[in-house]
């Protein structure tokens, strides 16, 4: 590649499309977890601004951090996955043990730093993905053609499963036994394995619903929330009382009634919720079509990185709009009564320091991927 190309490929910068939807996401989830959590704030800590601060600064260490990761060459990503997945399964280990993790709500999750916590399963899905893109390169043929090369993988889904339901964390379970599926599956492992895996998992997810009655409990609750509003099926209806009271454009930001108390997790799980009631069904729309746009630039990106014979990128850059898809179509899902009540951050809005340095990490990846992707294009190096 010529110098006069290079400069200018330098002088573009990363991918503007991707910078302006993520910024768009970031700048929507300060205003949405703010306004979702002032009053809860005010009672609990007597500062209306408490939860609001405390994003801001998480938000500025995850642009620190997605900066960082941009930065760093993806054969570094390549050549460390195995030491992300270590150090991914022992943050998962030492939440367990008695006394080093923190309970809350009868689920050990979270990992005291001081004034802040750490969710190892946040984690564990970038570690995954991180993993299993640089697996999937280094034993292609054996992926693609012999059994051992699908189990291997599945050994390790396996491990990092059965840590994170021992917690237990039914929702990061579901993400990243789904993320890892379907890396696999566009890797393109053979029909008859994965179908047969698939069915064996989708089997083992059965029993572990029937296996502990507020799992059932959820899981008919919200066919007909109607019928226990004040007990299984009290989260649905006031979610679904936000979504009615938005109406087309809201009741406008600050005006949530619901997010008085009457929602539980109102700036986390369900800020999709009070968003929807503040905005209404076009802010909701808006904040979808986002998503959308993102994940599907995203797959454009490896995509890109796939046809320029960079498997590790677009690996990874699938396995990141499979983690932002899912838990954003979970999020959603549950929020309106598509899906059982399950707890699931909203990428890049709801509150959770841990979700959103990692969802910027992600977002950094994928810029650096297209960023060299772009270089390849025009016969140069990444280095």
């Amino acid at each position: 590649m010529s110098r006069a190309a290079t400069q200018q490929l330098a002088f573009s910068g990363p991918d503007k499309m991707l910078i302006m939807l993520t910024l768009a996401l970031l700048l929507i989830g300060l205003v949405a977890s703010t306004s979702a959590s002032i009053e809860y704030a005010e009672w609990h800590f007597q500062n209306p601004w408490f939860h609001s601060r405390r994003h801001f600064v998480y938000l500025l260490i995850g642009v620190i951090a997605a900066v960082a990761s941009y930065c760093v060459k993806p054969q570094f990503w390549l050549a460390t996955g195995w030491w992300w997945l270590f150090g991914a399964l022992a943050l998962l280990i030492l939440v367990l043990i008695p006394g080093v993790g923190r309970e809350v709500n009868g689920s050990q999750r979270w990992l005291p730093l001081g004034p802040f916590t750490l969710q190892p399963s946040e984690f564990a899905k970038l570690a995954m993905v991180v993993y299993l893109a640089g697996y999937m390169v280094r034993r292609e043929h054996e992926v693609r053609n012999q059994w051992q090369g699908f189990i291997k993988p599945m050994t390790v889904l396996f491990a990092t499963t059965l840590l994170l339901l021992i917690e237990p964390d039914f929702g990061a379970t579901v993400i990243v036994s789904a993320t890892a599926f379907g890396m696999l599956f566009l890797a393109g492992v053979r029909l008859g394995h994965f179908m047969l895996v698939v069915f064996g998992a989708l089997l083992a997810l059965l029993v572990l619903i029937v296996s502990e009655p507020y799992r059932v409990k959820r899981l008919t609750a919200y066919t007909d929330p109607w019928a226990d509003p004040f007990n299984t099926g009290f989260q649905l209806t006031q979610s679904l009382i936000a979504f009615g009271r938005g109406e087309w454009l809201g009741v406008g930001l600050g005006n949530s009634v619901q997010k008085l108390f009457y929602l539980p997790e109102a700036h986390t799980d369900f800020v999709f919720s009070i968003w929807a009631e503040e905005t209404g069904f076009i802010g909701a729309i808006a904040v979808i079509g986002l998503f959308v746009a993102l994940i599907g630039r995203i797959l454009w990106v490896g995509r890109k990185a796939f046809v320029k014979q960079n498997a590790f990128g677009a690996y990874l850059c699938y396995g990141v709009a499979l983690i932002f898809s899912g838990q954003a179509f979970v999020n959603m899902g549950v929020s309106s009564g598509l899906l059982p009540t399950k707890g699931l951050t909203l990428p890049f809005v709801s509150y959770g320091g841990s979700s959103l340095i990692v969802c910027c990490v992600m977002l950094g990846l994928v810029v650096r991927i297209d960023r060299d992707t772009r270089l390849l294009r025009q016969g140069g190096s990444s280095a």
